[in-house]
């Protein structure tokens, strides 16, 4: 199947109506962009930051690519569907602004962001410097590494809502000259605050530091450069934003980075050149089937354009919180007044279990919204993805009113 051209953008293909975003697409496009995926049932899907569905075409070239591989696997594999994937680094480098020779194709964020973790070369006593909001895997990997080799994990404490500046400052604060490496998540998955990641890979380049940064929440969702951004290692899931199938992530390492980094696994054909040794194949036997479908996402995206994604993700999320804000008690644990903002929020009610009003909403009203915890912020986090209409989210907000009223007495 194809989506009727709502923006295309370098494709070459099809007519362009002109570019939409927000408020202005009108719902009637939205429509066209819901009908390209598969329904969501019995459950409105608002955990879209943990893995979004892919859309119908995607799907079906997995399906197809599967099928496929089941004639003669070893050549349909190995010979024909992999040769695809030079092409879709290319691609991939367009929508993220770096060269394809420095993309590495894997199964998840987890397992890139544990690539750089476990491959640069530090010794003991080097610092590297952490936040507490950081996805628990990337600090538990970091913690490991200290325990093992004896560098020395440093937490940045700042809030989630701090400005942008005392974020900044409290990265400064913490160098020393064994300062090695700055990890960074570029949006929190708790809450959908995005980091001034720039600012902070300038700081750590005047230090001569490593950065690192998490780009699962903002690839796809929001524009992303990674020579704007100028860090050294930048990872991506392709199953959440681009909508990808699920098995499939992206590791970006700066050239002058990829040499001296250690691969996670040994390469299958040493000696390793290049970003090849990062790549999935080192894995042993994989699904290439799942790759099949990369290429038909980045198209859908880019035939409804980035800044038009963002501009909708926003649109959706101020939508749902206008509708909720005068609940009694009602909290929003996510910057509203940002150009930063996405999809990516997070909610609690005063004197309303967090947890007991996940479950009412799930198992009374077939409302998927995702319980998060971490320190002291506490709430539902809700993450509606562009096939999802402002009527889903009067849904939403109906339910919410009245899960709340149920669960707050």
């Amino acid at each position: 199947m194809s989506l009727p051209a709502i923006e295309r953008r370098g494709t070459g293909q099809g007519t362009t109506p002109g570019p939409i975003a927000g408020a202005d697409a009108g719902e009637e496009a939205w429509h066209r962009v819901r009908a390209a995926y598969p329904p969501q049932q019995p459950l409105l899907n608002l955990n879209n930051a943990a893995v979004s569905p892919p859309p119908l075409v995607v799907q079906q070239a997995v399906i197809d690519a599967y099928l496929f591989i089941g004639h003669n696997p070893d050549v349909n594999m190995w010979s024909k569907l992999d040769a695809a994937l030079p092409d879709i680094k290319k691609q991939l480098a367009e929508l993220v602004d770096c060269a394809p020779h420095e993309i590495a194709l894997n199964r998840n964020s987890s397992e890139g962001l544990s690539t750089a973790i476990f491959g640069i070369p530090l010794t003991l006593g080097d610092q590297v410097l952490l936040s507490p909001w950081d996805y628990p895997s990337v600090r538990a990997g970091w913690l490991q590494r200290q325990q093992r080799d004896g560098i020395e994990a440093v937490t940045c404490r700042f809030d989630l809502m701090a400005s942008d500046d005392d974020i900044v400052a409290a990265f400064e604060a913490a160098i020393t000259p064994r300062t090695r490496v700055m990890q960074l998540t570029h949006m929190f998955h708790w809450n959908g605050r995005v980091l001034p990641v720039k600012r902070l890979c300038a700081l750590a380049r005047t230090h001569d530091i490593v950065t690192v940064v998490d780009g699962a929440q903002t690839f796809a969702q929001m524009p992303v450069s990674f020579r704007e951004l100028g860090c050294d290692f930048f990872v991506a899931s392709l199953h959440k934003w681009l909508g990808a199938p699920v098995g499939n992530g992206m590791l970006i390492v700066k050239e002058a980075q990829i040499d001296r980094t250690w691969p996670l696994l040994a390469p299958f054909d040493p000696p390793p050149f290049g970003i090849d040794k990062f790549d999935h194949w080192n894995l042993g036997t994989y699904n290439s089937a799942i790759q099949a479908g990369i290429g038909p996402a980045i198209q859908l995206h880019r035939e409804i354009g980035v800044r038009t994604i963002h501009a909708r993700l926003q649109e959706l999320t101020r939508y749902w919180v206008s509708l909720a804000h005068d609940i009694p008690g009602f909290r929003l644990h996510t910057p509203l007044d940002t150009d930063d903002l996405g999809a990516v929020s997070l909610f609690s009610i005063d004197h309303v279990d967090s947890k007991a009003l996940e479950r009412e909403l799930r198992e009374k009203h077939q409302v998927h919204v995702k319980y998060r915890k971490v320190e002291h912020v506490e709430g539902l986090r809700v993450s509606p993805h562009v096939y999802m209409l402002r009527a889903d989210l009067d849904t939403f907000v109906i339910a919410l009113r009245n899960a709340v009223e149920r669960v707050g007495h």
